[in-house]
């Protein structure tokens, strides 16, 4: 069985890491869209990919960039192409997520709604929390149904700090 870091390293053309307000995150393209962007350290980070690191790969500066606008409360969604992978009821929910307007949240139970699966609030949670594209697909505004935050990958301290950003801007 393939893992998610056997696929980034076969697809994966280039990375980055890029400074942001809240740690380090890494940035990872394929030749079709951003593949992964991860806080370093966080939950399901793919660890070390073969893809060279790349500072002055167009998409990578763009993705770079848009970060910088977004912890600068100068912008409150990205404009990148992604190139995510998982299985299709993962990418189902990441869909589902980008749906999710800057300064909302949403319950797990209400994505599980969106995507026709009412049943499948933990599948859900499951894939939110293995969302490889943390901020662009804004699985930090997923909430427990009693409104409390909730597990996030990158640790409930960013998903504070993320939820506040937004909250202001």
């Amino acid at each position: 069985m393939s893992t998610l870091t056997d696929t980034l390293n076969k697809v994966c053309t280039a990375q980055a890491l890029v400074d942001t307000p809240l740690g380090p995150v890494r940035v990872a393209r394929t030749a079709a869209g951003i593949a992964g962007l991860w806080f370093e350290g966080q939950k399901h980070h793919p660890g070390e990919l073969a893809a060279p690191m790349c500072d002055d790969d167009p998409l990578l500066r763009r993705a770079a960039q848009a970060l910088q606008r977004y912890f600068a409360g100068e912008a409150d969604a990205f404009d990148l192409p992604l190139d995510l992978h998982g299985t299709p009821f993962q990418r189902s929910v990441w869909q589902a997520l980008l749906r999710i307007p800057a300064g909302r949240t949403c319950s797990y139970g209400e994505i599980a709604q969106a995507i026709g699966a009412p049943q499948a609030v933990r599948a859900v949670g499951a894939a939110v929390g293995r969302n490889p594209a943390s901020l662009v697909v804004p699985c930090h505004r997923v909430l427990g149904r009693d409104g409390s935050l909730t597990g996030y990958a990158g640790g409930v301290q960013r998903k504070q700090a993320l939820l506040s950003l937004e909250a202001h801007a």
